[in-house]
């Protein structure tokens, strides 16, 4: 059985070593958008400990995405330079921050703003819950949408471009490398610097659901009142839930803003929140491998669903818009895939239920 798993992990780990190489043959686009999906699997699998292990609804965790985002551009770009004396007369090319510096920041702003919203949440379950991590979000991007004026901190809907890529090792993570006579772009070397953040956050994630903690988070989720009862201390530990799920938003707002090399307010709708939230759902609540899967679909599905609603708006004759009726497709599939699978494509096991009994027993 050993032998069998430690198989199936090097052949699986070939796999994903290979596939931006044979992806990259198509061109740069499909790079990218696995690049992307490996982005939100990582939201996704921080969502999950704040939804699937404790409980608790978050609608608003596309704030957190953002936080990361900005400190990254505003550490790693001429912004704040350019509109600050004193930092200009410190820093005249700009702050350029190295990555090891970078993505503990980006976790512990992201911790830092999850503690925050936790704190006044503790009291609140279900919908209001939901109503009101809705409005954290909506106010953090109204928040990055106006803070230019008196001071341009965020420049606003413009947003901030000029951003660093990563250097690792002395390699720039923006530019081409030649390894062997084999040429690797950017969005390959991208593609395993988030592979192997995503491997890391598997990990975490397996062990803070096998630990002590991970098994309080699920007593809550199942019944509040009764784990308090056990000597739970429900108040930190949701706490706890909020922000260490928000360190994995901070960590892939970092990672998107470097990618991207600009970033706005426009890439952290509420939609994009609701989009998070699907993903763990669509997947299995609390199924890491579900989740990651949910994830993978719902991020490359509109990406793929562009040439389909092409074709499709050209059969008629350009009465619906593309963009209208990718959405349309994406939420049919959705609705599909949950009337077929109502507790996701690949739920976790049921508890509660007695094993099944053995072949040629009574």
């Amino acid at each position: 059985m050993q032998a069998k798993k430690l198989t199936t992990f090097i052949v699986a780990a070939i796999a994903l070593l290979l596939v931006p190489l044979f992806a990259q043959q198509l061109g740069n686009g499909p790079v990218r958008i696995i690049d992307l999906a490996l982005l939100y699997v990582l939201l996704a699998l921080g969502l999950n400990i704040v939804v699937g292990y404790a409980g608790l609804l978050d609608l608003g965790y596309v704030a957190f995405y953002a936080v990361g985002s900005y400190m990254f551009a505003l550490m790693a770009s001429p912004h704040l330079s350019e509109n600050f004396e004193a930092i200009q007369a410190a820093f005249p090319t700009g702050l350029h921050s190295p990555i090891w510096l970078v993505i503990p920041m980006g976790a512990g702003i992201a911790a830092l703003f999850g503690v925050a919203l936790g704190a006044p949440t503790l009291k609140l379950r279900g919908d209001y819950l939901a109503i009101v991590t809705l409005g954290f979000g909506e106010i953090i991007r109204v928040f990055l949408n106006n803070l230019e004026y008196p001071l341009n901190i965020t420049n606003g809907p413009r947003g901030i471009g000029q951003i660093d890529s990563f250097h690792i090792f002395g390699v720039d993570l923006g530019k081409s490398w030649e390894v062997f006579g084999f040429t690797l772009p950017s969005v390959t070397l991208y593609y395993y610097l988030f592979l192997l953040l995503v491997v890391a956050s598997v990990v975490i994630c397996y062990r803070l659901e096998n630990s002590r903690i991970g098994r309080a988070w699920m007593a809550i989720r199942e019944d509040e009142i009764a784990a308090k009862a056990m000597g739970i201390n429900t108040r930190n530990l949701k706490l706890l839930a909020f922000g260490m799920g928000a360190t994995f938003g901070g960590v892939a707002g970092s990672m998107f803003a470097s990618f991207q090399g600009f970033v706005s307010p426009e890439s952290f709708s509420l939609q994009e929140s609701v989009m998070i939230v699907a993903m763990v759902v669509l997947g299995g609540i609390g199924h890491i491998p579900g989740v990651i899967l949910g994830a993978l679909m719902l991020s490359a599905l509109p990406e793929v669903l562009r040439y389909v609603a092409g074709d499709i708006q050209s059969m008629t004759g350009g009465r619906i818009d593309a963009s209208i009726l990718r959405q349309l497709l994406v939420a049919s599939a959705m609705i599909i895939i949950m009337l077929i699978r109502p507790r996701g494509l690949w739920p976790s096991p049921e508890h509660g239920k007695a094993a099944p009994a053995p072949a040629g027993t009574k």
